[in-house]
């Protein structure tokens, strides 16, 4: 861990075990800063600053939403800061706080392996590097903190940005038709909204946290001015991820909208297409229907002809005078009736 002591001339780095000390002092304001709640840090928030336990657990374990436990000698806060992961998904960098009398604990919360080494630390050694070059002197905690919450909120809001951008792509995707593969698509749409949701309930979260410590009366006037001026950043964070989803929103119904429209000429070209085979079969069956009423026609006389034809001695008609026109009659009437037949079926 990190102990510093900051004063109006700016911050000295000490060894830990002057931090007793340090905390006796009336002049400067002790800044520990802790990278990772381990053994050691829960020894120095347990015994030398004495810390409530569950606060002290809350700091080695994580906390899915913020919170703040009012004490009677200090305020513990706990908040979060989004960092982008792979695929869209968004890592809460947990960031917990306690501000007392002359001192400000900052713990950064286990954060996900996956996530970029070293990002917890972004807030408070931004705010350290402006108090070492001269543009930050803060003379109590409320201050040091609200420095560092400001940095947080104003990674709320590079998030927010930066999703923004997303969402302006993928409406220009859109609107030029170059979509690309649909799902894909989708999953990028989804996933932006999650990311603007995701901060939008950081945001909340932390307004409704510091709307409720501005009415602590354990709080100074100038810290209460400080506490409300950060209420008033989270509900703008919340209010710019609130206006980009809804921007969002509409970019999402517009593309479904296109994909309904699609859906429906597909629908439109498959039915004339199903149409078109229908008629093609029916055609077809009326002149299968044709070839199958001429074909019984002609097989009439072939099967006369046929017996006719058989060559045995023995035949009754072999010898009549009427048995060659007797054939060709009933050639002649078979090819008939069968040809009324079919035209009243319609087949002719």
């Amino acid at each position: 861990m990190d102990v510093r002591l900051v004063t109006g001339e700016g911050v000295e780095e000490r060894p830990v075990e002057e931090l007793a000390a340090l905390l006796e002092r009336e002049d400067g304001l002790v800044w520990v800063d802790v990278p990772s709640c381990d053994e050691e840090a829960v020894r120095v928030l347990s015994e030398v600053f004495g810390f409530h336990p569950m606060a002290v657990q809350d700091c080695v374990v994580r906390n899915r939403v913020p919170k703040v436990h009012a004490y009677p000698d200090q305020m513990f806060v706990v908040l979060h800061a989004p960092a982008r992961g792979k695929r869209g998904h968004v890592h809460y960098i947990e960031l917990d706080h306690f501000v007392g009398r002359n001192y400000l604990v900052t713990v950064h919360g286990p954060i996900n392996p996956e996530a970029e080494p070293g990002i917890a630390l972004r807030e408070t050694r931004a705010v350290l590097a402006r108090i070492v070059a001269g543009r930050l002197r803060p003379a109590t905690p409320f201050e040091l903190a609200y420095a560092i919450v400001s940095a947080l909120i104003r990674n709320q809001e590079a998030y927010v940005e930066t999703v923004t951008s997303d969402v302006w792509r993928l409406e220009q995707q859109v609107t030029g038709g170059r979509v690309g593969d649909p799902e894909e698509f989708l999953n990028e749409l989804f996933r932006a909204r999650h990311g603007l949701l995701a901060v939008r309930t950081m945001g909340a979260l932390g307004g409704a946290i510091y709307g409720r410590m501005a009415n602590l009366l354990r709080v100074s006037p100038e810290g209460q001015r400080l506490v409300v001026d950060i209420e008033d950043q989270f509900d703008r964070i919340r209010s710019l991820a609130d206006g980009e989803r809804e921007y969002l929103q509409g970019v999402i119904e517009f593309y479904q909208t296109v994909l309904t429209i699609k859906a429906a000429l597909v629908g439109q070209a498959q039915n004339a297409e199903v149409k078109r085979l229908t008629e093609a079969s029916y055609t077809q069956n009326e002149e299968i229907k044709k070839i199958s009423a001429w074909a019984a026609i002609f097989f009439a006389p072939t099967l006369v002809g046929t017996v006719y034809g058989m060559n045995f001695i023995h035949m009754p008609e072999l010898h009549w005078i009427v048995g060659y026109p007797l054939a060709l009659f009933l050639m002649a009437l078979g090819s008939a009736a069968l040809y009324m037949v079919f035209k009243r079926r319609g087949w002719l």
